[in-house]
């Protein structure tokens, strides 16, 4: 379930690298700028081929023109994606890409021989736009790819194509994905080459016992028909999982003997290990509070626990603090590697070996927020955090022995939120800054001093036009919580007179709201400047929200899930109006998308003394009508603590609706369903509360579909809020 974020364009000339690194909400996660393995050069798509920049200097060549993209007789291929073979000789294209669920994980691929410059496309038989995830084998002979639920290999000197299973359907998935794995714990791609190029170990997702949810298409034929969707809410038992590794040469699989039943846990990792001693990965219980990682053999498919730990709330999984999602953080040539836990209480780094010995390389009461770059030789690692204020990210080195302290890499005087892609020998980082008051600036820096590179590629920092209005603040509960939040007040600002309140809230444990980064205090679904409206605009973190602020903090909604989120804002709401004379108290408004539409209908329905007015967009009504990885890593099982769930879903408070509710959703959202929509609505007419509703015809959880779409939304948004909230000062 995941929050609606901030839009933006990214100002200078080099927007792509602004868009990757700025957290753009339309960036693909398993996107990233691709360094060359000498660290000194990365590789950039352009309009009309792939371009070489320098690191050092920033000089631009062209590394793979138009006229070698070029089929005979056909249009230039468009860059979409590409990868390369270490000795860059091979290059592959992806071009044509379709949405799957998400994300354009699916289209077509080229191979492009530079010494040759021959250009072929690659599964050719298969439909057109069906190829998922191909990559190299590690010595270069082959490409792997997903297509039509089956793995294939296709050799590269004869351009043979052999299909690795061929038993793949809609429900029975080899190599990818179902729509919860994807959604909940980042899995797309399914599967690994073995370092000796003779075998693939891959996922298979067996959905067939999934009940399918049917969606209803209205519009695009005379007679309605469903889409199915296999989804497994929450307290329904998840898709079969397994894990097989296939010979390439006879295309037989063996599976791993992964213990415990298959339809009751969770493997959301794996990979071969680097000494070519076979394969490692992560398993989760159906509660995900026992996380078990074995290693396993290729040969005979045996596996042993390595390393096991547990948690009375929940484990995260490695993409919570890693964002490359695929890979593991080897060390010593794959003796040991980096682990990460909050068992102490803080989010640490860990060593791992071989026979499951751990040893902690981050004492200290702080949390890593994200691992970056391990860096052996020179006995660091690169960490992103953020000790003395949760509403930033910065960049940190660490020692791997365990015995140094946490050191500040970003710039002390840029307060904000970095973003970073390090080269492969650590020694330069493609760095991203912006805040609440500058729009992103991106550079190509030198590491650890963090020193401008000689380069042109960069973004100077632009003054945003919302941030003179703005600041950040604590404010703390008649309860002793302390929550971080950003106010925007309006233009002439006047603290003698009274303004209107919008508060933005999501408040659940996918994502935080008040981050000190460009478009924070910025409403992006308001038409017009709320400012000058004469607004007055805030966001608060809640307990449960990721923030670096312990592992208490975060876990304290385990279970809560609806009750200590709403808790701490309305408390945090009457705390800043104790605060503020000038918070007009009969003019308060709250809103939220996904998590944060639920959120609003639980404050709207439940605190009516605080909130008169709520605009919900695609909420989640009922948290049994949500997908069971994250309901249940979040709330249990509904089976053996069902009160929790009926506390926590806003269809449980309908009746408390007293003031103006504008409910918003699409009719195609796969992810939050319009089931959410029309339970709720029988609620409130059951109870006899009139209110506001608006579907969107078969668009989806982002309701982004459709010609007019959002300035539709954008509109209907605003003009309700003017109407019910009315802006201005008195």
């Amino acid at each position: 379930m995941r929050v609606r974020y901030f839009r933006y364009s990214a100002p200078g000339v080099f927007t792509l690298l602004v868009c990757l690194l700025a957290g753009s909400a339309q960036a693909q996660p398993w996107k990233q700028v691709k360094w060359a393995g000498d660290g000194q050069t990365f590789y950039q798509a352009e309009d009309k081929g792939i371009s070489a920049y320098s690191a050092k200097n920033g000089q631009q060549t062209v590394k793979i023109d138009q006229a070698l993209l070029t089929p005979k007789g056909q249009a230039p291929v468009q860059v979409e994606d590409f990868s390369y073979t270490p000795d860059e000789k091979k290059w592959l294209i992806y071009t044509k890409a379709q949405k799957v669920w998400r994300y354009k994980t699916r289209g077509d691929y080229w191979l492009l021989d530079i010494a040759s410059g021959k250009l072929v496309q690659l599964g050719k038989g298969l439909p057109a736009s069906s190829l998922m995830f191909a990559k190299f084998s590690p010595d270069g002979q082959k490409v792997a790819y997903v297509s039509g639920h089956n793995l294939y290999v296709e050799d590269l000197s004869t351009g043979k194509v052999k299909a690795l299973t061929t038993d793949g359907s809609r429900r029975l998935i080899n190599g990818t994905f179902d729509w919860a794995y994807e959604e909940e714990f980042d899995c797309r791609d399914g599967f690994r080459w073995s370092p000796d190029s003779r075998s693939i170990a891959y996922w298979q997702i067996d959905a067939r016992k999934i009940r399918d949810f049917l969606m209803i298409d209205n519009t695009d034929s005379l007679y309605a028909y469903t889409i199915p969707v296999e989804y497994p809410k929450a307290g329904e038992s998840p898709s079969a999982c397994r894990v097989g590794v296939v010979d390439i040469n006879t295309a037989k699989t063996t599976w791993l003997q992964v213990p415990g039943d298959p339809q009751q846990h969770y493997i959301t990792r794996m990979e071969w290990n680097p000494a070519k001693t076979g394969l490692i990965l992560q398993q989760l219980n159906r509660k995900q509070n026992t996380s078990i990682l074995y290693t396993a053999s290729p040969a005979t498919g045996k596996a042993k626990e390595l390393y096991k730990e547990t948690d009375s709330a929940w484990i995260d999984i490695r993409s919570r603090w890693n964002d490359q999602l695929a890979g593991w953080d080897w060390t010593e040539g794959g003796k040991s590697f980096i682990w990460v836990s909050e068992k102490d209480g803080w989010r640490h780094l860990y060593s791992v070996d071989m026979n499951g010995k751990e040893k902690l390389l981050t004492p200290g009461k702080y949390d890593i927020i994200n691992l970056l770059y391990v860096d052996e030789a020179r006995n660091q690692a690169f960490v992103m955090a953020s000790p003395d204020n949760a509403t930033q990210e910065c960049l940190y080195k660490v020692t791997l022995d365990g015995k140094g302290t946490l050191e500040r890499v970003s710039p002390v005087t840029e307060e904000g939120t970095h973003e970073y892609e390090i080269s492969p020998t650590g020694d330069y980082a493609l760095h991203s800054f912006s805040n609440h008051y500058y729009q992103p600036r991106s550079e190509v820096v030198y590491l650890p001093e963090h020193k401008e590179a000689q380069s042109r590629i960069v973004t100077e920092l632009q003054t945003s036009r919302f941030a003179p209005r703005q600041e950040f603040f604590q404010v703390t509960t008649a309860d002793g919580v302390t929550l971080d939040g950003w106010m925007a007040r309006p233009t002439n600002f006047d603290s003698t007179k009274k303004y209107p309140v919008v508060f933005y809230v999501y408040g659940e444990p996918a994502a935080a709201t008040a981050k000190n980064q460009y478009g924070a205090g910025r409403n992006f679904l308001y038409d017009g400047d709320m400012a000058a409206d004469g607004y007055i605009y805030i966001s608060m973190d809640n307990r449960g929200t990721p923030l670096p602020k312990g592992r208490e903090w975060r876990k304290a909604i385990y279970r809560n899930v609806g009750q200590i989120n709403m808790e701490d804002q309305a408390n945090a709401a009457m705390a800043l109006f104790k605060r503020h004379a000038y918070l007009d108290t009969s003019r308060v408004a709250v809103w939220g998308w996904s998590g944060g539409g639920g959120m609003t209908l639980n404050l709207l329905f439940r605190y009516p003394q605080i909130y008169k007015t709520g605009i919900a967009i695609a909420a989640v009504g009922s948290l049994f009508t949500y997908d069971n990885i994250y309901q249940e890593r979040y709330m249990g099982l509904p089976q053996e603590n069902r009160a929790d769930y009926v506390k926590g879903s806003p269809v449980t408070y309908a009746k408390g609706l007293v003031g103006n509710l504008l409910y918003i959703h699409g009719t195609g959202d796969d992810n939050v369903h319009y089931q959410n929509a029309e339970l709720l609505q029988n609620e409130l007419i059951r109870n006899g509360k009139q209110f506001q509703f608006m579907s969107y015809p078969n668009r989806t959880h982002g309701i982004s579909e459709g010609e007019g779409t959002f300035e539709h939304l954008s509109t209907l948004y605003t003009n309700y809020l003017k109407a019910h909230c009315p802006p201005g000062a008195r």
